[in-house]
């Protein structure tokens, strides 16, 4: 079939050893935040230089496979007059689709959360691809609360995922698949990894039953981490707690585990990302990574909303990513970070 063909040839230009995916899909709400952050206003205008300036750092490629956009996204141009997806696509960085519609309380189940946006996929992604987008991303999101997430919660979700991936796969577009176990609260990291271990085997099930191709997928989940308000672990108990959960619930025909930052600081990000490369250097699935605020956060700063500072965002970028890229191998070290 001709979709497999180009569903096979995404997976070939996105998993590749060394190289992670760039989450750079904010909502308009989302990024306004991280804009207010440094005293820059979130107009299109300025979001088109923002998203122009990571797509055209020189070199990126060589860390960065794939790259997540948001719907305004596709439509705008650099300053050289390509699209953001063919500026992304000069380095062999694959553009990629944010799809859902963001999350709503689920109905009749508090605490619990589910997320909008099935209806009309189909075409909504038919729009997509000629702009560019050969993959997308859907992010169910579960909070840990005494109560929730529920099993109806848990069950509700994978439901909304397995339906997202089967419409991406009919269309010929890759899913990436996100369950994001929330970092935030005082639950401690065992507590963490029940419910992470819970939401996977829920979501693979779910998988299954639709006929979703594993190995045409990328699945995007958190780390095993304590709650925000509860410790810090280091990184090597970290990967243990997460390794332990994915051996227990991942089959190892999908391609990549790209894991979210999920608001782990870069540094931290890194090194729970090498602990874990280090820990199973052949594990069945390539150990990656999809982080926005963990790769962006130093070039938003080094930045500023003023266009004589965007050689210096690039090269921000490009030392984060590259720090993230021997991650990937097993060979970072923590005083390779900048000043040490």
């Amino acid at each position: 079939m001709q979709y497999m063909t180009e569903l096979q040839d995404t997976i070939n230009a996105m998993v590749q050893k060394g190289r992670g995916i760039l989450a750079a899909d904010e909502s308009s709400p989302t990024i306004a935040k991280r804009f207010a952050a440094i005293n820059a206003e979130s107009t299109e205008e300025n979001r088109r230089v923002w998203r122009s300036l990571l797509v055209t750092t020189t070199g990126l490629g060589e860390y960065i496979s794939g790259i997540i956009l948001y719907e305004e996204t596709l439509g705008q141009k650099t300053d050289a007059g390509l699209t953001i997806p063919e500026a992304a696509w000069v380095e062999k960085i694959v553009p990629g689709i944010k799809v859902d519609k963001g999350k709503i309380p689920l109905a009749l189940s508090p605490g619990d959360l589910i997320t909008e946006g099935l209806d009309g996929l189909g075409k909504r992604l038919q729009a997509y691809k000629p702009q560019g987008a050969r993959f997308a991303k859907w992010r169910e999101v579960y909070a840990i609360e005494p109560h929730a997430p529920t099993r109806h919660g848990i069950e509700a979700n994978a439901e909304m995922l397995a339906r997202y991936a089967a419409v991406c796969q009919a269309e010929g577009v890759v899913p990436i698949v996100e369950p994001e176990v929330l970092m935030d609260g005082s639950h401690d990291i065992d507590r963490c990894a029940e419910v992470t271990e819970a939401v996977q085997q829920a979501v693979f099930a779910a998988l299954h039953r639709h006929g979703v191709v594993l190995e045409l997928m990328i699945l995007k989940p958190n780390m095993i981490l304590p709650g925000q308000d509860c410790r810090t672990a280091d990184p090597d108990e970290v990967a243990a707690a997460t390794l332990k959960v994915l051996r227990r619930t991942v089959p190892a025909a999908v391609p990549s585990i790209n894991f979210l930052s999920g608001g782990q600081s870069p540094e931290e990000a890194t090194a729970n990302l090498n602990a874990l490369n280090q820990q199973w250097p052949n594990a069945p699935w390539q150990l990656s990574i999809s982080y926005g605020r963990a790769l962006q956060q130093t070039a938003l700063q080094a930045w500023g909303g003023k266009p004589a500072n965007i050689a210096a965002a690039q090269q921000a970028l490009l030392e984060r990513a590259r720090l993230n890229h021997l991650a990937m191998l097993g060979n970072y070290q923590p005083d390779m970070e900048r000043g040490n």
